[in-house]
């Protein structure tokens, strides 16, 4: 890909910070000697300057800095699904320039050992445009059950906070947050989640965020666009009812 670079001369890259973007975004940067703006929530360019402006999550998710590079080309990795796509439009047409890339397998300087397929069922947890979450307040493992029903109900996947992946309540491909995967769902609904830093960096570019717990001061409010103080035993089946109810209208 430098060589692309060095060829087309672009003045802004955009990679996906998915699995792969997030190794490739920084060693590029790297080899062209230019800044990188990570994890980005928005890009634009600024009218006056021409710079490509990227708000990205600092501090644990807790703020949104608006970052500029100042040389050339820029680049900018994205939070998938930070933007919807566009409706095809006919009436545009580009060139597509092909540049062969050649690649010698005894260049590279680290190799596979083993390969731990991850046992998913059901919708990627990072695909999902629903996420129902548990965290430390649900017991143990037992209650995922319900928010697993939840989900099935609503379309979407499950997910977990730290505590309950360490607690070993659920499996690691499941957790969100700054160690775990990093989410951007039109809904994400937390049950007995505290809302701490951790967690927010993996879920702050949710559209909307609804909260169940039983703390009425509980970090996570602050974040939510909907809240409900409660018992999430209580909480939860009655949710289930109304969805069924809809569903069945």
């Amino acid at each position: 890909m430098q060589t692309v670079a060095n060829e087309s001369n672009p003045g802004i890259i955009l990679i996906a910070r998915n699995n792969e973007g997030r190794e490739l975004a920084p060693r590029l940067a790297f080899r062209l000697g230019v800044g990188l703006a990570q994890d980005c929530l928005e890009v634009s360019v600024d009218a006056s300057t021409g710079r490509l402006l990227a708000n990205r999550p600092v501090y644990g998710g807790s703020a949104v800095a608006v970052v500029s590079c100042t040389q050339t080309p820029q680049i900018a990795a994205l939070r998938p699904k930070t933007y919807e796509p566009l409706d095809a439009d006919a009436a545009r047409t580009g060139n597509v320039i092909a540049f062969p890339v050649d690649i010698d397998p005894s260049d590279a300087k680290t190799r596979v050992v083993d390969v731990v397929k991850e046992q998913a069922v059901g919708i990627k947890l990072e695909d999902a445009r629903i996420v129902v979450s548990g965290g430390r307040g649900l017991g143990g493992p037992e209650p995922f059950s319900q928010l697993e029903e939840l989900a099935n109900l609503l379309g979407g996947a499950v997910g977990a906070s730290r505590a309950a992946v360490d607690s070993g309540w659920v499996p690691a491909n499941q957790q969100v947050g700054l160690t775990g995967k990093t989410i951007t769902p039109d809904l994400y609904i937390t049950v007995a989640i505290s809302g701490a830093s951790q967690h927010m960096a993996g879920c702050s570019g949710s559209k909307a965020i609804v909260a169940i717990n039983r703390d009425a001061d509980a970090n996570i409010f602050k974040e939510a666009r909907y809240g409900v103080v409660g018992d999430w035993e209580k909480v939860i089946p009655a949710l289930m009812e109304t969805v069924r109810e809809l569903t069945q209208s």
